[in-house]
């Protein structure tokens, strides 16, 4: 399971790299893994301003559809429109080519409330 060191994590299994007031957005390999084949991704929220742990959108696996939360307040800038016809980068790069969405943070206090990867790993076990 590929946990990268740099990134920031949500309980929910969602990751998050911080580039100034930028974030981007995904799920995680663990996640990914659970989920099983992913055939859509659906992000509905572009251009809208969201509270953290609101749900910004879906994925849809062979198995399931999950709902995925935002893990910062922020407003919702844009969607990786690969995903539209390659929803199963997210299964083969959730970590690059897989991303979903990119926001700006509204409150840059809520990163201590994300988990480092050592932390997420516990969680994930």
């Amino acid at each position: 399971m590929n946990i990268p060191a740099e990134l920031k994590y949500t309980k929910d299994h969602e990751w998050v790299k911080i580039d100034g007031d930028i974030a981007t957005v995904g799920i995680t390999d663990f996640a990914q893994g659970e989920l099983g084949d992913i055939v859509y991704v659906e992000v509905e929220t572009i251009d809208e301003t969201l509270e953290q742990e609101e749900v910004f959108g879906t994925v849809e696996a062979v198995k399931t559809v999950s709902d995925l939360f935002l893990p910062l307040s922020g407003e919702i800038l844009e969607f990786n429109e690969k995903l539209e016809d390659e929803p199963e980068l997210v299964n083969s790069d959730p970590y690059g080519d897989g991303w979903m969405i990119k926001m700006k943070i509204s409150d840059d206090s809520q990163l201590s409330s994300l988990l480092s990867a050592d932390a997420y790993k516990e969680l994930v076990g």
